[in-house]
């Protein structure tokens, strides 16, 4: 029947699309839903915008993007196509139809298709009646449908196993569904009932009766007080108050208490009547001195189902006085400069079971050993104090106390400061496990049995953050490795006790759990050698090293070389790098090493020296011993300056600077150059001084030398022919230029006393006039000595060459002065000269002490 429903459709929709289609294309049946496993059959329509260029025959099927099979296409007329998938298994697909037309695709449409199951029939249906709120049943649906489901909640009343009066529904999409007031009639029988239903069928389950008494449930009640009675030990009192219940039942309570210091917990039950509004209970047996927290909920009688517990509530079991001494121990500071000295109490109440109590306080009392009468008392909130006692040795004792009494006292000794303790513990080593932290000890004194371990963090300062336990008939501790900080060093100390007195005790470090340092070293290179460096580094901070540094490993790498290292024990911390190369770059780092790896620094750079300390000290010591040599001779030479300057330059009085002898202008005028150079008609002037460097040698070699005189002549004058000085001509005294012939090798001279003592403005008069003394070249080297013969009388006024009968002799004294000078003599300078001639007393040849200026060689000139 209803494929023949399916074909009327599929002719009546063909001819509507034929005669009057308003849609390109349609589908059907849209988003199907059918049974997993079942055939699929769909049809797909052309609409005219298709026609008459395409036909059914065109349209092709995708199933999720994937061609269908043509076998399993249908044409069933020119515009509608079908198609059949058997055993459809897919839970969701979308199937596309598409018409192909010269070879090109086109989506006409496309629809979702969803398979699944039928419902099956729902079971275990279970109510709870919330009194006067709701009525809620839940269910099982049995497989899932993967469809669309709906449920529908039959509640049904039953007299006499018959269903009587009104059935009320309840719908939902779920496994649970709920009635809520009015629609909640109290009745002692109900039946329920539920109908599941989808597109595939429907299925119902049998009215399952359930009296209204059983699946009850009431609001919890509410605690009034908990308390405890005084003069009663481990006993408290618990009230509350029930919530209301129509109709009225009995009722049943159960009272919840949970021992806070254990966590452990008890129950008690009470029932109660319909009547009773309000409900108690005593619970004994509990612990003196402890919290208890107390919860009730209850129950009517008949129903399956507890209330909610009722919000909790604390009380406390009257107090006893602690029975335990508390855990008491010390930390003695150094002493201070006044004798005194701190002593740190720390304490913690024995982990007794059961509890001794609340604490509210300790009292501490102190007195010096010898002296029980100076007892001191103080008192304290907190498990420590600090005591700032003397260098007495005391007896401490500290007690903890609440309303109810003290506990036993806890008694120190604090040694004095003069007290030596022995060394009982000889080795001592620690080690962990996975769970425990393990310390073992050997003792040289076998009867000490108790002992006190005592750890801390080495970075730790607050003395009373430190741990202890004390430990009888063993030489072995254990704790778990919770008490200790990953990665923070320890210092644990185990303390020997005998009697009341603590001896010396024996310590090391440890970690529990290292890492790779935190940080490496940083290198510090210094100043570099030229093969050798000396790299130095410091400690890394034991916050930052995670674990006991084992070594470090210094690497050092050229530029453009190979990385090398070198490595060194934990207590070295710098290390001599040695054969580098000299003058090159060099990166180096330095690795800190523990157990769990190692963290590198910071890298460096340096540079080698291209010479080292040996090298400059070569080449410096040569250089220093020359530089001072060169300065020893220089002090030497200015030391001893005159005497070289008298050996190897003597000075040799200069007429030119003196102004002892001016000459008479007449007496030059007579001479034969002269008067060639007075009838030039122009004054005379000064102009230079020519020097014949080779005339007179060495003394050893005068009389060679001036034999050869003759030769060298030409050699031996230095003949200076000046330009025109402000237009005048100089003309030298030697007529027209030529060569002059060498002169005496001494002339005499005078001067005046007179002269000298009027401060030498004087000048020296010759006797006769001065001629310059033509000498052949055979009488200049015929000799080695010439006597010059004066004559004439004091009344001459000048000296005339003539009366020079002898040959001038060699002086000695000027045979390193032969000089050419000139002299330029102005006509304000010659009329000096004649009056100063007149004056002077006669040049007397060869008279001892006669003041004389030498003059070698000269040469007077007159300036045009």
């Amino acid at each position: 029947m209803f494929s023949s429903l399916i074909w009327m459709f599929v002719l009546l929709r063909s001819s509507i699309a034929d005669e009057n289609s308003i849609r390109d294309a349609d589908i059907f049946p849209s988003s199907p839903e059918i049974e997993r496993g079942s055939a699929l059959k769909l049809f797909c329509f052309l609409g005219k915008r298709y026609t008459p260029h395409r036909n059914a025959s065109h349209i092709i099927w995708k199933l999720n993007h994937e061609m269908i099979a043509e076998e399993n296409y249908n044409i069933v007329n020119e515009t509608v196509s079908s198609l059949t998938i058997h055993n459809f298994t897919h839970s969701k697909a979308h199937v596309k139809c598409f018409t192909k037309y010269l070879g090109k695709e086109q989506l006409l449409v496309h629809t979702e298709v969803k398979s699944g199951f039928p419902p099956d029939t729902p079971g275990n249906i279970s109510c709870i009646y919330y009194v006067d709120i709701e009525l809620t049943c839940t269910w099982t649906s049995g497989r899932e449908t993967n469809l669309k489901t709906n449920y529908t909640l039959y509640r049904k009343m039953l007299r006499g196993g018959m269903v009587t009066g009104p059935v009320t529904p309840c719908q939902s999409k779920t496994e649970s569904c709920s009635f809520y007031p009015p629609h909640i009639p109290f009745s002692n029988v109900f039946c329920f009932q539920v109908k599941a239903e989808n597109v595939l069928g429907e299925a119902s389950s049998d009215c399952v009766p359930i009296p209204m008494e059983e699946i009850e449930k009431i609001e919890p009640p509410e605690i009034l007080s908990v308390k405890n009675i005084t003069g009663i030990k481990q006993l408290l009192t618990v009230t509350w108050k029930m919530p209301e219940i129509k109709p009225s039942q009995d009722l049943i309570c159960q009272v919840q208490y949970r021992n806070l210091y254990t966590n452990s917990s008890g129950f008690v039950t009470v029932p109660l009547k319909s009547a009773e509004k309000t409900g108690s209970c005593n619970l004994t047996g509990l612990w003196d001195s402890t919290e208890y927290s107390v919860a009730v909920r209850c129950s009517c009688v008949e129903s399956i189902f507890w209330s909610e517990w009722s919000r909790g509530k604390t009380a406390s079991t009257e107090e006893k006085a602690p029975s335990e001494k508390v855990d008491l121990w010390r930390v003695i500071g150094s002493s201070h400069s006044a004798g005194s000295r701190s002593v740190h109490l720390l304490w913690k109440p024995l982990n007794s079971f059961p509890p001794s109590g609340r604490i509210q306080g300790y009292k501490i009392q102190y007195f010096p050993e010898n002296n029980a009468a100076l007892k001191m008392t103080n008192f304290s909130a907190n498990k420590n104090i600090s005591l700032l006692l003397n260098e007495e040795a005391y007896i401490i004792s500290v007690t903890a106390y609440n309303s109810a009494g003290n506990s036993p006292e806890a008694i120190l000794r604090i040694p004095s400061t003069k007290e030596k303790s022995s060394q009982i513990i000889e080795t001592m080593r620690t080690f962990t496990t996975n769970e425990e932290v393990i310390v073992e000890w050997v003792v040289s004194e076998p009867e000490v049995t108790e002992y006190v371990v005592e750890w801390y963090e080495d970075l730790g300062t607050d003395p009373f953050g430190r741990s202890w336990q004390y430990v009888s008939n063993s030489t072995v501790w254990k704790t778990n490795k919770k008490n200790f900080k990953p990665f923070i060093c320890y210092n644990i100390s185990v303390y020997p006790l005998y009697g009341n007195k603590v001896a010396a005790p024996q310590s090391l470090q440890t970690y529990v759990q290292e890492k790779k340092p935190s940080e490496g070293p940083v290198a510090d290179t210094g100043i570099p050698g030229k093969n050798e460096v000396t790299i130095k580094w410091k400690e890394i901070s034991k916050d930052k090293r995670n674990g006991f540094i084992r070594n470090y490993t210094i690497f050092y790498k050229p530029e453009d070389g190979k990385e090398l290292n070198e490595t060194v024990n934990f207590d070295v911390l710098q290390y001599r790098l040695k054969s580098l190369q000299a003058n090159t770059q060099y990166t180096v780092y330095i690795v800190a090493n523990n157990k769990a790896g190692g963290t590198s620094g910071e890298r460096k750079t340096f540079k080698t020296l291209k010479f080292d300390k040996d090298d400059v000290i070569f080449i410096a010591l040569p250089v220093g011993l020359s530089m001072l040599f060169l300065l020893g001779l220089w002090i030497t030479c200015i030391l001893k300056k005159h005497t070289f300057k008298k050996v190897c330059w003597p000075d040799i009085p200069n007429p030119a600077e003196s102004i002892a002898v001016e000459w008479p202008l007449d007496a030059s005028m007579n001479n034969s150059f002269l008067k060639g150079v007075a009838s030039e008609a122009k004054p005379l002037d000064f102009e230079d001084v020519s020097v014949l460097e080779h005339c007179f040698p060495e003394e050893s070699q005068e009389e060679s030398l001036l034999m050869k005189c003759g030769s060298h002549v030409p050699e031996c004058t230095d003949i200076n022919t000046k330009d025109k000085i402000n237009g005048d001509k100089k003309i030298l005294y030697n007529e027209e230029n030529e060569v002059p012939k060498c002169f005496s090798p001494s002339m005499p001279y005078i001067t005046t006393d007179e002269d000298i003592r009027s401060e030498m403005h004087s000048a020296l008069i010759p006797a006769k006039e001065i001629q310059p003394i033509e000498m052949l070249e055979d009488d200049l080297c015929e000799s080695e000595q010439t006597s010059i013969t004066n004559e004439g009388n004091y009344n001459e006024d000048v000296l005339k060459l003539e009366d020079f009968s002898e040959k001038a002799l060699f002086n000695p004294y000027l045979r390193n002065s032969v000089k050419t000078r000139e002299f330029l003599i102005s006509e304000h300078h010659k009329n000096e000269l004649q009056t100063q001639s007149n004056l002077l007393p006669p040049f007397q040849q060869n008279v001892a002490g006669q003041p004389y200026v030498t003059l070698d060689m000269f040469g007077l000139a007159t300036a045009h």
